[in-house]
């Protein structure tokens, strides 16, 4: 492992940037389901981590399944078991897995590793991988931080999610659990009506079936007579003696079933009857299920990508392989970065890491920073990173890897007609990582929902089915477009007009004319002036 000791020479403020392991951005991080070590690394993390085993003795290990035994070497057998984490559910709905990194009848010394978890690679922190990236405008798709992508890239960072779904049996509830629904396909669920485990689901499967058998105090006079004749609910001209309410896959959801939990609190009365009476509630649980589905989720337009410098950007578009812009040596680049991003954040170490990661890649070698090398000598870094280059040009024997001219900087190719670029461009080895944002989890829109007691404007956020907020930047966008019916509109019927909104469905209904109040806003400045002690009123024109 060679050393090196990075610092900028610009500005000292630089220097938390140069240490990306301590940036908040690896708390937003997506395990991926294969990680690669990075080149460039400031120190080992991961090593101390709780998912990482360390042998404390030499041992000898036979596998079986996610259990290891654990023997002496010596002819006096001692057996352990260690219980290995397998696709656990963390707090960001990902997966949490170890994987052991011996094989059977493997010798083990002391201090070695065990196993990997899945956030680490061989003991070390990995969380994304290494990339071929260029800095290069491309036709306004990565302005303002987009990022474009290659499409081989796609399958490279696909992520594991888990999600779980929950159903409750209630005390007062009437509903059953049963395999036998007509109309339904059972071959996915098993004798009691739950999906099996490791079945594949999509959209609208079946998870749980449940059934609610019809009560005939519930009908009315005349179906009581017909229900006591036929023995069945005659309903739209048809006989039914069940209503169906099965647990159903929800929408865009498709995965594998990986778990499922089921609690029966039926087996202990007493105590529900106690909780009852301590709560004051009637409808405690009898029976909780609870169902894992895993699914793999690839690189979409919208998702976010981000280094380890804080330059953290949105994918604008996934170019085809041939389409991207490729080497003199023909290999195509990864991703393209805007170079903007670079003097706007005032992260200089991203351009350090992407040129000394590039010289990583050819002598397969990973490289250790510590800042504040300007002691060593004036511009140490930038005299490192060059020395690295010219090194590499001369093992390779290619001396278009360094030129004197603009050192770090290579001529490319436009994919899409085979021309040369007018300028050099700088081209590295980056390591960038997937984000928790994805599109997915994002996109939503809202027809109805809750409104807020005191402002009666709709809800923020999407777990509340709220709106989109219109701010005062975005309502001064809109006044220099003039879209002045627009803005009417939304600020009063569709935010905090209570009449209004109430008005507008019988007015589309008859096809009148829409009628627009005073929003509750103005009525809420109007109290919060009274608590000042300045009565103000409102008086209608005649």
């Amino acid at each position: 492992m060679m050393l090196l000791k990075i610092s900028t020479i610009w500005k000292t403020s630089l220097i938390k940037l140069v240490l990306p392991e301590k940036l908040n951005i690896y708390k937003q991080k997506r395990a991926l389901i294969q990680n690669k070590s990075k080149f460039i690394f400031f120190k080992k993390f991961t090593l101390f981590s709780t998912f990482i085993s360390i042998t404390n003795k030499d041992i000898i290990f036979y596998l079986w399944e996610s259990f290891k035994n654990v023997k002496k070497k010596k002819y006096s057998f001692i057996k352990q078991n260690l219980k290995f984490q397998k696709f656990e559910q963390s707090n960001q709905n990902t997966y949490l897995f170890q994987r052991p990194l011996l094989k059977s009848f493997q010798w083990a010394q002391k201090g070695d590793l065990i196993s990997d978890c899945s956030a680490s690679s061989k003991g070390e922190l990995a969380l994304g991988k290494n990339l071929l990236v260029g800095y290069m405008p491309w036709e306004g798709f990565n302005f303002e931080d987009a990022v474009l992508i290659n499409e081989k890239i796609v399958s490279k960072y696909t992520s594991l999610h888990i999600e779980k779904y929950d159903f409750e049996i209630c005390k007062t509830g009437s509903e059953k659990i049963t395999r036998n629904i007509p109309g339904i396909d059972i071959q996915k669920l098993d004798k009691n009506g739950i999906i099996k485990i490791g079945s594949w689901v999509e959209e609208g499967d079946v998870l749980v079936g449940i059934i609610i058998p019809f009560n005939r105090k519930t009908l009315v006079t005349y179906e009581k007579l017909l229900y006591d004749i036929v023995n069945k609910k005659i309903q739209n001209q048809k006989m039914l003696e069940i209503q169906e309410k099965c647990l159903r896959a929800p929408e865009g959801v498709s995965g594998r079933i990986i778990r499922i939990i089921c609690k029966n609190n039926n087996e202990n009365p007493n105590i529900i009857e106690s909780l009852n009476q301590h709560n004051n509630n009637n409808n405690s649980s009898l029976k909780k299920i609870t169902v894992y589905i895993a699914k793999k989720k690839n690189f979409k337009v919208g998702d976010k990508i981000s280094g380890r410098h804080g330059n953290k950007g949105i994918i604008s578009k996934i170019l085809s392989n041939s389409d991207m812009p490729y080497m003199v040596n023909g290999n195509t680049l990864d991703v393209l970065l805007n170079p903007l991003g670079v003097p706007s954040r005032m992260n200089v170490g991203q351009i350090l890491e992407c040129l000394l990661g590039f010289t990583g890649k050819i002598f397969n070698t990973q490289f250790k920073i510590i800042c504040f090398d300007e002691m060593y000598g004036y511009e140490a870094s930038r005299s490192f990173v060059y020395s690295k280059l010219f090194e590499s040009c001369k093992k390779t024997n290619q001396k278009w890897l360094f030129n004197k001219k603009t050192p770090g900087k290579f001529h490319l190719f436009d994919g899409r007609n085979g021309q040369s670029f007018s300028q050099p461009i700088m081209v590295g080895t980056t390591y960038l990582m997937k984000l928790i944002h994805i599109v997915d989890e994002k996109i939503h829109a809202r027809s109805t929902g809750p409104y807020s007691l005191i402002t009666q404007q709709p809800l923020r956020g999407r777990g509340k089915h709220g709106g989109q907020r219109l701010g005062e930047m975005e309502v001064w966008a809109l006044q220099g477009f003039g879209c002045i019916y627009t803005l009417q509109e939304l600020l009063t019927i569709k935010s905090d007009d209570v009449d209004g909104r109430n008005k507008i469905l019988q007015t589309l209904l008859k096809n009148t004319s829409i009628t627009f109040d005073i929003p509750d806003s103005f009525y809420i400045i109007l109290r919060e002036l009274k608590c000042l002690c300045l009565d103000l009123q409102l008086f209608k024109s005649s």
